[in-house]
This record gives structure tokens, sequence and C-alpha cells, in this order.
């Protein structure tokens, strides 16, 4: 058994939504057939987006690069499939504005044939801690549980930030996913190895992999799994929404509170998510980059919910076809859980990197009712796991005051829904928190327009001045030498009259 130290400590607020998870949990994980054609977009990570390295007419293998990283906050796209590149434009993104982004189209040839994959690494480590990062980075592999952060950035946190611990956070705390549940239920020796990558690659001396207390198989395997190997435990935690908050799981896992506007790094400890460790695995022992992962398909709107196991850039509207299409009308389409996850403008969008469920809701689910004024009951005081005033912070993003939204923690909400739940008058209030956020960014960004621009002005104010300088000296100098010149003249002249006198 592991020697980790596995004491839990109580957190503020939380809820405990209806999971609805019964529609796919313990159902086995099924593949979803080629698809004909895969939209992939370019920018399926935090930071810049990949740049294209391939044509139109290409063909492509699986598994090819097709856009590589730009910068250190970037991640490469690779191709899912065998195929031809049919266009490189835009394509509209899974995300509620539905504007479109760079996407490469690949028509599949059917072959799926795959590149040459390196030699299966069955020692992998005794790799470099170095090697194993640029590997991730090279198979494009990001954060799984949404929030999509190139995970070769956080194992190279070990050059700034004095690391002890991972976390694992398998909590999938979101009603109706299960897709990690799954993956734990059939890889889970896959994962462990994955995380004695990470753990190598950081350089920490313990693992703790957290496990909400309503995955009782899931549990099961991974202690097993993991039984051999001391530095890695197990751990259950509370069924309580946001568990998979990474810096309420830290808290929940060890009592230390990260500062706000910091990293959980900074009191010693990375958080990668389950999927994201059987991706690692994946990569360092056989090469592969990240072009598929496991999506649940669920809500009362889908006639055969699932966790699906699907290529990256597969449309939407086939994995609901492939689970048998809608039982109805949906209310709403939502990529993600229903507490944090997005609208989608509509089901054409593809399947991105970050993508953990499609969820079809009915009417019933949604449940909509008719918003009301505060009443200043506190309820969501109560169960703000952050310890803010979501009524306050919504009174003046209300208002427009974004600058005393600020001072009431906006920047410190995670959006996780906790708030609006629980809230007996139904205000919106994360679509407050949005707007607030959206509208304190574009401020930010016309503030900083402005100051490109009187710094621009600036800059042309001194070229211009520096040209007129150069002018006025040029022509000083210009005159300065017609001047000489004619003085040169009159000397030669004079001389020349005195010569002819004598």
């Amino acid at each position: 058994m592991s020697n980790v130290a596995t004491r839990l400590f109580r957190i503020r607020g939380g809820v405990h939504p209806n999971e609805n998870k019964q529609a796919t949990a313990g159902s086995c994980i099924v593949d979803m057939p080629l698809p004909e054609l895969l939209y992939i977009p370019l920018q399926q990570h935090i930071g810049a987006p990949a740049e294209p390295v391939v044509q139109r007419g290409m063909k492509v293998l699986k598994g090819q690069l097709l856009a590589n990283s730009q910068g250190v906050i970037s991640a490469p796209v690779h191709a899912p499939t065998s195929g031809i590149i049919r266009s490189i434009g835009k394509y509209p993104a899974p995300h509620p504005s539905g504007l479109p982004v760079l996407t490469v189209t690949l028509q599949a040839d059917g072959e799926d044939r795959w590149i040459d994959l390196p030699a299966e690494q069955t020692s992998a480590l005794n790799l470099d801690p170095e090697d194993i990062a640029s590997r991730v980075a090279a198979a494009g592999i990001v954060g799984m549980g949404g929030a999509t952060f190139p995970s070769a950035v956080k194992l190279n946190l070990r050059n700034r930030y004095k690391l002890h611990t991972l976390v694992i956070n398998a909590a999938e705390c979101e009603p109706y996913l299960t897709c990690d549940d799954q993956l734990m239920r059939e890889q889970p020796e896959d994962i462990i190895e994955g995380v004695r990558l990470m753990m190598h690659a950081m350089q920490v001396s313990q693992a703790i992999i957290a496990i909400e207390a309503n995955k009782p198989e899931a549990l099961t395997v991974m202690r097993q799994a993991a039984q051999q190997f001391d530095s890695i435990s197990v751990v259950t935690v509370p069924v309580r929404y946001p568990m998979g908050s990474e810096k309420h799981l830290v808290q929940t896992l060890t009592g230390k509170e990260t500062p706000a506007r910091a990293l959980t790094a900074d009191i010693g400890i990375v958080v990668h998510n389950v999927a994201t460790a059987n991706a690692v695995y994946q990569a360092i022992r056989h090469g592969k980059p990240l072009i598929s992962r496991i999506v649940t398909i669920s809500g009362g709107a889908i006639g055969k919910p699932a966790n699906v196991r699907t290529l990256i850039g597969t449309p939407i509207a086939r994995l609901i076809e492939f689970c048998g299409g809608f039982t109805g009308d949906p209310a709403f389409i939502i990529g993600g859980g229903p507490m944090m996850g997005q609208p989608l403008p509509q089901t054409g969008v593809p399947i991105v990197k970050g993508s953990s469920g499609i969820l079809a809701l009915t009417e019933a689910e949604l449940a909509r009712k008719t918003t009301m004024p505060c009443i200043r009951c506190g309820s969501c005081v109560k169960v703000c796991p952050c310890g803010l005033l979501p009524l306050e912070m919504a009174s003046r993003a209300r208002a427009g005051d974004l600058d005393g939204a600020v001072d009431f923690g906006l920047m410190d909400c995670i959006a996780c829904g906790s708030c609006a739940y629980v809230c007996p008058s139904h205000i919106p209030l994360i679509q407050y928190f949005s707007y607030a956020k959206g509208a304190l960014t574009e401020k930010q960004r016309m503030t900083h327009k402005q100051e490109e621009i009187r710094r621009l002005a600036e800059a042309r104010k001194q070229r211009m001045d520096q040209l007129a300088r150069e002018k006025r000296a040029a022509l000083a100098k210009r005159k300065a030498d017609m001047a000489a010149a004619k003085a040169r003249e009159n000397n030669a002249d004079a001389a020349k009259q005195s010569r002819a006198g004598a």
C-alpha cells in the first residue's frame, strides 16, 4: 500500500447537483467509426494557435504533423487519420460565439495508415525529465479536463518551482460526465504508468490520484494498479461540486490554500487530469500524438447515451447520429458539463482536445424558471467555494461598475456556477460575471490599444523631430558650404586681381 498521507481537509462552499451519470456509467467505451471529413482547428489550447505546415491537396498519414506550436504556450496539431488536405481556412469553432477559427479540413482515405512510429519505449523512466517534457510537447498534449493548458509547460515547472507532489484530478464532479470514470475502469495500468512518467518528468516524490466517492469501481481498479508503488496514493474525496477545481482539490488533499492569482506550483503542487496522464503514457511509451479522446454523449434528448472514443475533428453531429440521434428537439446542446460547459452554436462544430462531453438536454432537465429580484438571502455567499460575494459582484456588473466587481473578487471567480444553482431568485449570476470579465478584457484591450497608439504617435513625433533637425542641419551645412565656396571664389578673384595689378 502507498505511504502517501491521505488525510482530507474540509473546504468551504460547494453544492450537490443531481449527478445524472447513470445513463453512461459502467458502459464500455465504444469506438466511433471513421468519419469522411474531419475539421481540425489549429486553436485547441490556451496560447498561440498552431502554424500550419501542410498545404491544400497534400496527402498525410495518421499522426503526421499538421501545424506546429508557436512559442512556449502553444501546442502542435496532428492528423487524426490518413487522407488528403481539402482546405485550410476558417470554420466554426465549438464555442458559444460560433466564430470561425483557422481549421484544417481532412478527407479520410479510409486506410487509417499511421506514420512510422518510434520503437516502443519499454524503459521510458530512464529518459531525462527534459526529454519526457519535450516528447509530450511534440505530441500536442494539453490538459484534457477542459482547461487545455499545454501539458509540457506544467511538466517543466520543476525549473521554476520547488515541486514535491503531483495531483491527478480524477474527481469528474460535473453531472452527466463519466468519460474519466470509464477510462479508469478500462485502462488503470496505462494511467498509473503515465502518472509515473509525469512524476519523473517533474522530479516529485509523490502522487495523489483523487477520485470522488461515487466511482467505487474506478477506485477499486486504480488502487489495485497503484498498490505496488509506495509513492502513489489513490484517495477517495467527497462528492461535492466543484471538487474538480484544482485549487480546491489541492486544499482538500493537503489543507494548503493557493494564494489568489497564484499557481498551485507556488505551494509545490502540480495538478493534471487523469486523461492527460493516459495521453502522456501513449505518447512516451508508444510515440502516439494526441489525436483522439473519450467523450460522454448524454442528456435526455440523446437516443443511446455512451462514452465514445472519437478522433479529434469529428463533427458533433456524427457523434450524435452514432448515439442514436435525438429523441426529440433538444432545448440546449452543451459542450462539457451542465455546470461549467458552454452552449454550442451548432452540431457541425468538431470535437477538440478539451471536449469532455456533449449534452443534449430537454426542457424538463433544464427546468428554466423566471428570474426575480435578489432577496439578499446570502445563499450564493454560503456556497461560493472561493469565499466571494456573488450578489455584490453581480450588482456591480449589472450597473457597469467593472472596477467595483473586481474589488469584490471578480477575477478570483472560477465560474463554477454554484451560486446560480442555489439562487432562489434564479438570477443568471454566471452570465453577469462572464459579461463583466468580457467587458473588462475589452476595456483592457482598448486601454492597451490607446497606449499603443500613444506610443506610436510619440515615436512618430520623435522621428519627425529628428528628421526636422537633420533637415535643418543639412540646410545649415549646405549654407555653410556655399558660403565657404563663395569665400574661396572671392579669395581667388582677389588673388587674381592682385597678380594682374602687380
